[in-house]
């Protein structure tokens, strides 16, 4: 992969030595409407979080410190429920660096909206891969994958494939009929953008055209537009024709929102300096892609 490549070169020819974590990810959590807990179980929770996901080595891949993916994970309870027992919203989002600039691009956003888990002050949280521990170590394991993959995306053709299958492996893992486990893993729960189906976007073949796109909007887009804006936004609008394919063939689908959801600002940031012509194109591909939020880009009309 291009990214390690560079990467590899750096360590040969300066001695450094490094570091194993992939992730610097800041976490928060708030429970503004709690009021029973001791807010200081919060305050754990949030470092032990934090800690979990920066201290742990998710892959193979070696990173120096400059190189860990950025992001954040917010954790904003809603409810309690009994005794340890909570309800969440998970924000999900890592974002980028863009080649010879100083700008950061959102690579996910992803909101999990009224999850619910159970947690004691020090519980520990444990890397759950195939077998199910509990349910808020298998949710911040399955993020951890889905960030990873997400951003090795952004720098190979389907270079966040094994990331999928493992968060795959893991909404497999969840076990059935176990009072302790909460929905937001089943494909018969019929929330299109739960864990499950988010999974089966990213690894169904119908939406491969997507992720390829995904890549060349980075590689071959955002990482060049310093230097030839014109040709980057020609290959920017090419890759959202794809997309805009990807969604009629699999109408609906959580890639595309994700996408959308990601990626809404920046288009209308970059295409406000573009012709007329290239504006009006993608306009018509965004409204059709994203919607809800179609008026957010009569800018471009």
């Amino acid at each position: 992969m291009f990214k390690y490549f560079l990467w590899a070169a750096l360590y040969i020819f300066t001695g450094l030595t490094l570091q194993a974590q992939e992730l610097n990810i800041e976490v928060t959590v708030k429970a503004p409407r709690v009021v029973n807990s001791d807010p200081k179980i919060f305050e754990t929770l949030e470092r032990e979080v934090r800690e979990f996901i920066n201290n742990t080595k998710w892959t193979e891949d070696e990173y120096e410190d400059f190189e860990k993916i950025e992001g954040n994970l917010s954790i904003t309870i809603t409810e309690e429920q009994g005794t340890n027992g909570f309800i969440a919203d998970f924000f999900v989002q890592t974002i980028r660096p863009v080649y010879n600039s100083n700008y950061k691009s959102q690579s996910l956003n992803y909101v999990d909206k009224a999850i619910g888990f159970q947690y004691r002050e020090l519980q520990p949280i444990k890397n759950s891969l195939s077998i199910y521990s509990d349910q808020l170590s298998s949710l911040l394991t399955y993020y951890v994958y889905l960030m990873l993959g997400s951003d090795y995306d952004t720098f190979a053709p389907m270079g966040g494939e094994e990331y999928y299958k493992t968060a795959q492996s893991i909404v497999s893992s969840i076990p059935t009929g176990n009072s302790n486990v909460y929905p937001g893993w089943q494909a018969i729960e019929g929330n299109k953008r739960n864990k499950y189906w988010v999974i089966e976007n990213m690894l169904n073949p119908r939406i491969m055209p997507l992720r390829q796109a995904i890549y060349e909007y980075y590689i071959q887009s955002l990482d060049l537009m310093t230097e030839d804006p014109g040709k980057a936004r020609a290959v920017m609008l090419a890759a959202l024709t794809s997309i805009l394919q990807v969604n009629r063939s699999y109408p609906n689908s959580a890639a595309v929102q994700m996408f959308t959801d990601s990626k809404r600002d920046e288009l209308l940031e970059i295409f406000k300096g573009a012709a007329k012509g290239q504006q009006s194109k993608v306009y018509d591909i965004m409204v059709q892609l994203d919607p809800s939020q179609a008026s957010r880009y009569n800018a471009l009309r």
